[in-house]
């Protein structure tokens, strides 16, 4: 495609001529259907209800004078139904409404990675999570400035992972509500939100394993770290959680009594301005402190 290229209409009449169709039959449906079409400015209209898995993996992908998406009405998603949908539209500056509270497995992972001009990310009021879900979802969204609330209160394994890293413009982060985690959860969840203060509150009193790992890694403005109740650890838990965070001055008190293996393994790596460690009551296990004040060098 060349010049400016606007589809219109309803996308089901691909399947129905009639439109009267509200449910993606099968997998992969319109599955790059966009893809590298950089000429597209306007998106023809998708008002399926149910979704099939990967139905509109990689639609978009690289569409990048795609200014506007189109609404996206779905409450039952699929596995992979919105992975790498937008991927790369760099005009992209509004995401639509998600209003699904039941989540499937990748379901919006990578789904507005790299979109550099999105300055506000839609309301996710989904309570029921599945794996993968939220996985990178905002990755690379430079000019996003606020995150939404996150209400669930039961994780998924690597649910969050890389959400908002590298999301560099990011200065308030969401509220996060869960207890209950899943392996590697909140892996680089922020990692590279350079613009970050202020570091969410983390309630959970037991831990998974790597759950935390990354979670604030090269967040250069963090100074102050969250309080961290959790009793009960898990392996690597908190691996490499503030690492590289330069302007961080205090580590917050770690209640644990009873390690997990590696589970402070690289935590503070960096922390340059860090000036007081800790008081560390634990038992020794395999690597518990591996690495944990590696380079503070004010410590």
């Amino acid at each position: 495609m060349t010049g400016k290229v606007a589809a219109s209409g309803n996308i089901m009449s691909l399947l129905d001529g009639e439109t009267q169709l509200t449910t993606i039959p099968i997998g992969y449906c319109f599955y790059k259907l966009f893809s590298d079409c950089t000429s597209l400015v306007s998106p023809p209209d998708l008002p399926a209800t149910s979704l099939d898995s990967s139905c509109y993996r990689n639609m978009f992908y690289n569409c990048s004078s795609l200014s506007a998406a189109p609404e996206l009405p779905a409450t039952t998603l699929a596995p992979n139904c919105y992975s790498y949908m937008f991927v790369g539209c760099e005009s992209l500056s509004a995401a639509p409404e998600l209003p699904a509270t039941t989540l499937a497995q990748y379901c919006y992972q990578y789904m507005f990675y790299n979109c550099s001009s999105l300055s506000a990310a839609p309301v996710l009021s989904a309570t029921s999570l599945g794996s993968y879900c939220y996985q990178n979802m905002f990755k690379g969204c430079s000019s996003l400035s606020a995150a939404p609330a996150l209400p669930a209160t039961s994780l998924a394994q690597y649910c969050y992972s890389g959400m908002f890293q590298s999301c560099t413009s990011l200065i308030q982060a969401p509220v996060l509500s869960a207890t209950s985690l899943g392996s590697y959860c909140y892996q680089n969840m922020f990692n590279g939100c350079t613009s970050l203060s202020t570091a969410p509150v983390l309630p959970a009193t037991s831990l998974a394993q790597y759950c935390y790992d990354g979670m604030f890694s090269n967040c250069t403005s963090l100074t102050a770290a969250p309080e961290l109740p959790a009793t009960t650890l898990a392996q690597r838990c908190y691996n490499g959680m503030f690492s590289n965070c330069t302007s961080l001055t205090a580590a917050p008190e770690l209640p644990a009594t009873t390690l997990a293996n590696n589970c402070y393994d690289a935590m503070f790596v960096s922390c340059y301005s860090l000036t007081q460690a800790p008081q560390l009551p634990g038992n020794m296990v395999t690597g518990a402190y591996a690495s944990m004040f590696r380079s503070c060098i004010n410590l």
